[in-house]
């Protein structure tokens, strides 16, 4: 997949993800602490669920909690929290966190933040909506560090039994997790044939092109008999030139002048 990674590093990003991201850093200004590198690439796919996908009739769960900076963002973004929300993330009177809280912030189904925990639970909902007949669709997206998990790996079996084709599981393939390369701490390769074998239909794309990732999602509702995975080929700390690919960049506590400083020029940021 060594074209799908040179590709996301060369998506360049338009002014809606700017935006988005410019939100992220809104979040971070106060407290200065926070899991940039996560957040950052995950906003595209966030960007699209929410632009098109998400409504009453479908579900959204961040099972890889510690990228809630993006889905506060596209929270915001949608109305569900406010600013004055956003500039009080980690403070002590504010309801945003280092992970997402279901009782406190409208828009989160479900606390998240303890990996592998997200995408058990989607698989619960979605079976349920099936029993029901409900024409409900779940959306999830996993770190590929939490996929080190072996609750992960039981929930794809449960969810390749049941045929969910109704629950649409995404994985932010950035290659990092908090302590390095993925590869180096435990390999997932060879991965697409992981997902083949346990039936799914599998998709690998660009998680930072918006087109491709709206292709994958309709392609994936048409499965009548399949779950679909979408696999996103995505960089840590995409739009942040020296945070990407850098492991250092999954958690800044605290952020330092010359941290800030990056993030700014980076996203040519006046605020």
């Amino acid at each position: 997949m060594k074209s799908k990674i040179l590709n996301a590093k060369n998506i360049p990003l338009d002014k809606r993800s700017i935006y988005l991201r410019s939100l992220v850093y809104l979040t971070i200004q106060k407290e200065k602490r926070g899991h940039i590198g996560p957040a950052m690439s995950l906003i595209e796919l966030l960007r699209v669920l929410y632009d098109n996908f998400i409504d009453k009739h479908s579900k959204f769960i961040l099972s890889k909690g510690h990228g809630c900076l993006a889905l506060y963002a596209i929270l915001y973004d949608k109305g569900f929290i406010s600013k004055k929300d956003l500039i009080q993330n980690c403070s002590f009177n504010g309801i945003l966190g280092g992970h997402p809280e279901h009782d406190k912030i409208r828009g989160v189904e479900i606390s998240t933040g303890a990996l592998g925990h997200g995408l058990p639970i989607a698989v619960g909902m979605a079976l349920a909506s099936k029993i029901k007949k409900k024409k409900s669709y779940y959306y999830v997206i996993c770190g590929d560090g939490e996929l080190n998990e072996g609750s992960m790996w039981e929930s794809f079996l449960a969810t390749s039994k049941h045929k969910l084709n109704n629950l649409i599981t995404f994985i932010d393939y950035n290659k990092f997790q908090s302590y390095g390369k993925t590869r180096d701490i435990l390999d997932l390769e060879p991965l697409t044939d992981k997902f083949k074998s346990f039936n799914f239909f599998t998709m690998n794309i660009n998680g930072h092109d918006i087109i491709e990732i709206k292709k994958a999602i309709l392609k994936a509702k048409k499965q009548k008999k399949k779950p679909s995975v979408i696999i996103c080929h995505t960089i840590k700390g995409k739009g942040i030139n020296k945070a990407e690919n850098d492991s250092k960049w999954h958690y800044k506590s605290p952020l330092n002048e010359e941290d800030i400083i990056e993030i700014k020029n980076s996203l040519n940021l006046k605020i």
